[in-house]
C-alpha cells in the first residue's frame, strides 16, 4: 500500500509541475522558483490523500491535455501571424 502511494504522489507531483510550467509560470529569479516548487511539492502531499478517493491524477492530465493544445494552438496562430504580416 505505501508503494501505491508513493507512486501516486510522485505522479500528481510531476502532473502539477506539468500543469504549472504550461499555465502559469512566469520567469522568476532562480531563488523564487525553488520556493514556488518546493511549496508545490509539499502542498501536494494532501491532494494525494484526496487522489486515493477523487480523480485528482486524471483531473491532472486533462488539464495538461487542455494547456498542451492551447500552447499548441497559440504557437501555429503566432506563427501563420508572422508568415503573413
Amino acid at each position: 500500500m505505501t508503494l501505491g502511494f508513493y507512486l501516486l504522489y510522485a505522479i500528481i507531483v510531476i502532473l502539477s509541475i506539468v500543469v504549472y510550467r504550461l499555465g502559469f509560470a512566469k520567469k522568476l529569479p532562480i531563488l523564487k522558483n525553488a520556493v514556488i516548487y518546493i511549496l508545490l511539492i509539499v502542498g501536494c502531499f494532501p491532494l494525494t490523500f484526496f487522489g486515493i478517493g477523487l480523480p485528482v491524477a486524471e483531473g491532472l492530465v486533462a488539464a495538461a491535455v487542455v494547456l498542451i493544445i492551447y500552447k499548441v494552438r497559440l504557437n501555429q496562430s503566432k506563427k501563420n501571424e508572422n508568415e503573413a504580416g
